[in-house]
């Protein structure tokens, strides 16, 4: 299939999580699918997912009470209307996802239900989970569910290089997008993949930064090829800095769940001293801006390169019984996370904006959808409410789904005559080393200028840089045969450029966006999403503010 120089379909997901193969599963009901992923089928931020997905199946907790904690942990600016649509259709998300095969851990004993975790900013045990690992058992189901249904085809090791768009083709008419150009590079060669309707599933951009709990795949191709294809990009300013990965030179990026202190983990300086209980009335359990700023502050003020997480207090037995595959990991680097504290460090985790959707998953491009952390729906505002994600990812994959559908009779084939990828040059060798050096700084710059903590004079560095390095980057994608390593790059250098930008139009510090130059709230001026397109004509990037709401968006 993929040697064809045409790959035709009436739509195409781009990425292998939950959102993309939950929206395949639903998708297959009306047309063909075409399954796009960079790696293998499994491999995926869900994968990596230890804590859960929230909703409410308990009598003992509310449809309001979970929008209210969802709104809470937005600090002013989630759109309630996106809320109000996961949360209440979150019990039909669990049932499809037990449809397709996923195991949650029951509830021990003869009275049934599920085993509710706790998380940080959750008043309600709501989290549903398998064990602490979640990922692993949601991604086994719908990776099987996804293999075994007829109307799906699934396209390993293809690298998507950017949209075709009818606008990129010089055609007249209404902007749409035709499909995607991918690398194969086990063949060395660029596949056309078309389709009627494509959605965006590549997960987030974690790669981004230096420190990372995110795969390596995570350097936000969605996202990027959005932009550079002109739809509507949202609150890139808010990256979410997960409080605790594991602080080990070997651990790369393994992510100490959330549960772990909503199981009553303690967070604790080197000298074994509490320290969230002075910081917010929630403690340990407060929302992950908080408790990621808390240990900033710590780390710095003590010159220590780590502090602590502590459950062993719960005893051993519950420990490697609630915490197996965690216990068992840090195990391999001398820890055990059931008999005493181990070090943590906070790492770049999510993205709160994102592709700028409607309540459907429509972006402002014709025939182009988003969905899950690649997508800005509005649900996360300025800080996500932890193990809203998942859900997030199933409950608009459902709605980008029956979008798709209705506008599907509307969306012709693509042309035939979509031009084959044109190659360039072969890369000169020594134009890999400087790749590898470019992608090592606009990670180092992007932490240090860009992270937890921010000021004007930070990010003016920042976007100097970028605005560098840009340059450079583009002379070797164009001039260069295309490869993974330039692809990726290019792609963290636009994703990039969109933090740095939105962060210096916000001028107040919000949920994950923290700055020492406008460290207050701004209620007054900062209620409003920011925007950011690429201008067709200037080729500019173009900054708007937009209102707290997940209606239809304008299309150019």
């Amino acid at each position: 299939m993929v040697g064809q120089s045409k790959i035709l379909s009436d739509f195409l997901v781009i990425g292998s999580g939950i959102a993309g193969l939950s929206f395949a599963l639903g998708a297959a009901g009306t047309g063909t699918v075409t399954v796009l992923t960079k790696k293998d089928r499994k491999e995926s931020a869900t994968n990596y997912a230890q804590g859960g997905i929230a909703a409410v199946t308990s009598e003992e907790d509310s449809f309001d009470v979970h929008i209210g904690d969802t709104l809470s942990a937005g600090v002013g600016l989630c759109h309630e209307d996106a809320v109000r649509l996961m949360v209440t259709r979150g019990p039909d998300a669990i049932e499809r996802l037990l449809e397709w095969g996923v195991g949650f851990t029951p509830l021990s004993g003869p009275g049934g239900g599920w085993d509710l975790g706790k998380e940080g900013g959750h008043t309600k045990r709501r989290i549903l989970h398998a064990l602490d690992q979640t990922g692993i058992e949601i991604e086994r189901a719908l990776v099987a569910a996804v293999t075994a249904h007829p109307r799906i085809q699934v396209l390993e090791y293809l690298i998507a290089i950017d949209l075709i768009t009818s606008a990129k083709l010089g055609r007249a008419g209404e902007d749409r997008c035709l499909g995607v150009y991918a690398l194969d590079p086990a063949r060395d060669e660029v596949v056309t993949v078309l389709a009627r309707a494509t959605l965006l599933a590549t997960g987030g951009a974690g790669k981004v930064y230096l420190y990372t709990s995110n795969p390596d795949i995570s350097t936000g191709d969605g996202i990027a090829m959005a932009y550079r294809a002109g739809a509507v990009v949202s609150n890139m300013e808010f990256i979410q800095f997960h409080p605790t990965c594991l602080y080990h030179p070997q651990a790369k990026n393994f992510l100490i769940s959330e549960a772990v202190r909503g199981e009553g983990g303690v967070l604790k300086r080197v000298d074994g001293t509490a320290f969230m209980k002075d910081v917010h009335p929630m403690a340990d359990l407060a929302p992950r801006d908080i408790v990621a700023r808390a240990i900033d502050r710590e780390l710095k003020a003590t010159g220590d390169d780590h502090v602590l997480i502590d459950v062993s207090h719960r005893g051993e037995e519950f420990v490697a019984k609630r915490f197996p595959g965690i216990r068992q990991r840090v195990l391999e680097f001398g820890y055990d996370i059931a008999r005493g504290p181990i070090p943590v460090v906070p790492a770049a985790h999510y993205v709160c904006g994102g592709v700028r959707v409607d309540l459907g998953g429509e972006t402002s491009l014709r025939g182009l959808l988003a969905c899950g952390e690649t997508a800005c729906t509005g649900v996360h505002g300025a800080n996500r409410l932890a193990s809203n994600s998942l859900l997030e990812a199933v409950v608009f994959a459902d709605e980008a789904v029956r979008r798709a559908a209705q506008r599907l009779p509307d969306l012709p084939a693509p042309p035939e005559d979509v031009p084959d990828w044109v190659p360039a040059p072969a890369v000169a060798e020594h134009e890999a080393v400087v790749v590898a050096q470019n992608w090592d700084e606009i990670r180092r710059f992007m932490w240090n200028y860009v992270g937890i903590v921010r000021s004007d004079k930070r990010l003016a560095r920042a976007l100097h840089r970028i605005e560098l390095l840009q340059e450079e980057i583009n002379e070797y994608y164009w001039n260069a045969s295309v490869t993974q390593n330039i692809v990726e790059l290019r792609n963290i250098a636009t994703v990039a450029e969109l933090i740095i930008r939105c962060a210096m139009d916000r001028k107040e510090s919000r949920g994950l966006h923290y700055t020492l130059d406008s460290p207050e709230r701004d209620d007054a001026g900062g209620l409003h999403d920011t925007l950011i397109v690429l201008d067709p004509d200037s080729r500019k990037p173009l900054l708007t503010e937009g209102p707290l709401t997940s209606g239809p968006l304008p299309r150019r």
